[in-house]
């Protein structure tokens, strides 16, 4: 091979190489704003426990107002840790253009780091986008007290709003309770475990915690569920009605 090919043989497989990379790394930067990597999750763990043996048992989280749904209302504040406590912010991070919010939960007794999966959070808020433009909110079925589908079509969707699960391959919808807030959908999750795995709940007991320890992620937005006589995942009493 003369010279001149050589040139070009080299010049084809760097610009093959560029194009390769530029492929690639798309999708490698996208799993890594998406995977609830749990070294880094445990990282952030050791972090926290550092912080709040340093600082007389206080937890490094942003002042937040009360918020009903108690998976979105201890958010961890980095600047709090970061570089103290720990290096960096994880990747996965919202804070670093991923799409977890890192939360605790159990602050009272045993302060645990678990993550929260903002695409839900988009999907709510796109439904109240929706229904404040609407003005109203129509209401379909039934499927528990003060509990019901979402008439989409009404408001203006051509089809059902649906979120990815984070337990399952399955596509989990949007409840509306009485009162007008949207909730997910956990019923498909919780009636699994409960079928495989057979857990001792009873009648009253909010059976979210199943969720909780089935993975990093918790089931942010959703309405308390415990069990009826059959042991099916059922949406505890007492919801807000319209």
């Amino acid at each position: 091979m003369n010279t001149h090919h050589k040139k070009i043989t080299l010049l084809l497989t760097i610009m093959l190489t560029i194009l390769l990379s530029g492929c690639m790394y798309p999708g490698d930067e996208k799993a890594v704003r998406e995977n609830p990597y749990a070294d880094q999750v445990e990282t952030v763990q050791k972090a926290v426990n550092s912080y709040q043996e340093s600082n007389d048992g206080l937890l490094p989280i942003k002042t937040k107002d009360l918020e009903t749904d108690r998976y979105i209302k201890y958010p961890i504040e980095f600047s709090k840790i970061v570089p103290a406590y720990t290096e960096k912010i994880p990747s996965n991070a919202y804070e670093s253009g991923g799409i977890f919010q890192y939360i605790l939960i159990d602050v009272d007794e045993n302060p645990t780091v678990k993550l929260v999966d903002l695409r839900t959070a988009e999907r709510i808020r796109e439904l109240h986008l929706r229904r404040q433009i609407n003005g109203n909110l129509p209401f379909k079925e039934s499927v528990g007290e003060n509990v019901y589908e979402i008439d989409y079509k009404k408001m203006g969707f051509e089809a059902p709003l649906m979120i990815d699960s984070p337990y399952s391959n399955a596509q989990l919808p949007i409840i509306v309770s009485g009162d007008g807030n949207f909730y997910v959908d956990y019923s498909i999750d919780l009636n699994r475990i409960l079928s495989e795995q057979k857990p001792e709940v009873k009648p009253g007991d909010d059976i979210r915690f199943l969720l909780e320890e089935e993975s990093l992620v918790v089931p942010a937005y959703s309405l308390p569920y415990t069990v009826n006589e059959q042991n099916e995942p059922v949406f505890m009493a007492n919801i807000p009605g319209k």
